[in-house]
């Protein structure tokens, strides 16, 4: 006969399984809720709706295949292990419990969940040699890169979630310009070693990323040999989770931080969810983008955080030809209830739109010292186009530069209406700059709706192209405050309703090559009590420019209208 004691021991054994068994049901059924209703609340183009993933409801750890959580044991293995047994067994729940957790990369497989419970951290290993380079796409264009610290390739049904700390470790990997460091910080980088440039104004960690870098900025060497890839290894620093060509994703959760490039990249999927992450680079991160989603459809995106060193939530298609090549647009999306803090933008559509962007609802989100609110970015040889985006209830504080900016000169010079003001006809004009053609980006058919700001560096900026301007804009309900004006260059079809912004410097507004523009129940002003608010007018396409709408409270309308615009094309303020 068995003692009581071992049946007492079985029995609670036995109870404390069931229980478990319980809690991770319960955990599943939590985690994979469905989206609720009131995320597609309002979104004016068929959306399809996104389900979560269905994984199967058994759990393993990464204790069971020797995983060991001191922060010193290197787990790739028991990664990998966990993973191929919950694979062979047709997927399920890979748990990583409580711990300090060092690895190389981890790849995911169908129909896996991987779990990171509260107070687990996975760190990545900075031993660059643990991650080969592959064949993948970066910045839009075909690269060869190292392997991600996460990844997955033609997969589906997967899910990161829980409440733990993912950690790209990636110090190891990023260059680092002085500029953005105090002297104190910069001392501490190169007294712990890498390299400088020549300049000694950018921290390398290590000859091969100096030599990488030297090799071109933009050569991503996919025709290099093998000896000449292992030379720049270091160089080839890769995003730390890369979603390519796979469907049903659920990212729930975790905190995704310190990624050695972008933090997170959806590339050519579909049916994807985003929600409650918390994703955080350095300020001072290169390319330390927090969400990137490329070339890819079905995606919502709601209820997280980013503090990141670059764009936060970005959509983007490929670069330059080979983005068109592979024509495959972004398209139908939902973002919604989202907080950026540091980031150069915080909902961005660019610059690598080649294949297109299209069907996007942004609503809900709060802006807090993000250099630029709304950004939209390209520029001549792109491509593309970028068109029905709606956007409304949008919220921001200290913006550097502009809570709502369109720019199709990136990374190029941009130029300024101030500087020449030649009076030349229209034709005579246009005949300046290139034709239209496939690699001429568009932005069209875009609304923004309920936007507040208070404090940022202008009000507003939104630059086309000569050749292709911005068309049919739709802005309503905004309320702005901030140092410089609006401009508005190379914009058609722009229409402004029941909105108001208050600057501190002249001109409030400035329209340069305006055409169809509207202003209407709407007002501007300058701080400081000034009587005379003035609107400059300029630019030879300029043509059916209505200010009738728009009023100066407390003050008259100084109209100045520059010799290249004909005065039957300028209706002034009536106020």
């Amino acid at each position: 006969m068995r003692p009581v004691t071992s049946l007492i021991f079985a029995a609670t054994v036995a109870v404390l399984a069931t229980l478990s068994s319980l809690s991770a049901k319960a955990a599943n059924d939590l985690v994979f809720a469905p989206v609720p209703a009131s995320v597609y609340a309002s979104v004016p183009f068929d959306m399809p709706r996104v389900d979560v993933p269905r994984i199967p409801d058994r759990t393993v750890s990464i204790v069971e295949f020797g995983a060991v959580g001191d922060g010193r044991f290197l787990n790739t293995e028991a990664f990998a292990k966990a993973i191929d047994h919950a694979a062979a067994q047709g997927g399920g729940r890979v748990v990583v419990v409580r711990g300090i957790w060092l690895t190389g990369p981890i790849v995911l497989r169908d129909n896996i969940n991987l779990h990171t419970e509260s107070g687990a951290l996975v760190r990545f290993s900075g031993d660059r040699d643990l991650y080969p380079w592959i064949e993948t796409s970066y910045e839009g264009l075909r690269a060869v890169r190292c392997q991600s610290p996460i990844s997955a390739y033609r997969v589906e049904n997967i899910a990161i979630t829980g409440a733990g700390v993912i950690d790209g470790f990636g110090q190891a990997w990023r260059q680092v310009k002085r500029e953005k460091m105090t002297e104190n910080q910069w001392r501490k980088l190169v007294a712990a070693g890498g390299v400088l440039d020549q300049r000694e104004r950018i921290w390398w960690s290590s000859e091969g990323a100096l030599a990488g870098a030297e090799g071109g900025y933009g050569k991503w060497f996919p025709d290099s040999t093998r000896e000449e890839l292992e030379a720049v290894r270091d160089f080839l620093r890769p995003v730390m989770v890369s979603l390519r060509e796979s469907r049903n994703i659920l990212l729930d959760g975790p905190t995704f931080q310190n990624a050695p490039a972008w933090n997170l990249h959806p590339l050519m999927s579909e049916n994807i969810i985003v929600r409650n992450l918390t994703v955080l680079n350095p300020w001072y991160s290169q390319n330390g983008d927090g969400l990137d989603v490329e070339s890819s459809r079905n995606v919502v995106i709601y209820g997280n955080k980013f503090d990141v060193g670059v764009d936060a939530i970005c959509l983007k298609s490929g670069k330059n030809a080979e983005g068109r090549q592979r024509g495959m647009p972004t398209e139908n999306l939902v973002v919604r209830d989202n907080v950026v803090y540091h980031g150069h933008g915080g909902f961005i559509v660019g610059s690598e739109m080649s294949g297109g962007v299209r069907n996007v609802f942004v609503a809900d989100l709060t802006f807090i010292g993000t250099d630029v609110g709304i950004r939209f970015k390209s520029t001549r040889g792109r491509g593309g186009v970028a068109e029905n985006i709606h956007i409304t209830d949008i919220n921001m504080v200290d913006i550097p530069t502009e809570p709502i900016r369109f720019n199709l000169f990136y990374a190029g010079s941009v130029p300024k209406p101030d500087e020449d003001m030649e009076v030349v006809d229209a034709a005579t004009y246009l005949a300046r700059f290139p034709a239209v053609s496939e690699e001429t980006p568009s932005f069209r058919n875009i609304t923004i709706r309920h936007v507040v700001c208070r404090g940022a560096g202008g009000a507003m900026w939104i630059q086309g192209l000569p050749e292709m301007a911005v068309e049919n804009i739709r802005i309503e309900n905004v309320d702005l405050t901030a140092t410089r004006g609006v401009r508005l260059i190379d914009v058609k079809g722009f229409h402004f309703e029941n909105g108001r912004w208050q600057v501190a410097e002249r001109p409030a507004l400035h329209l340069h090559n305006a055409r169809d523009v509207t202003f209407r129940n709407s007002a501007l002003g300058l701080m400081g009590g000034a009587t005379i608010v003035p609107v400059r007018v300029d630019g030879p396409l300029t043509q059916a420019v209505d200010l009738r709408g728009l009023s100066a409270p407390a003050a008259r309308m100084g109209l100045l209208k520059g010799e290249n615009v004909k005065l039957d094309e300028v209706h002034p303020p009536t106020h």
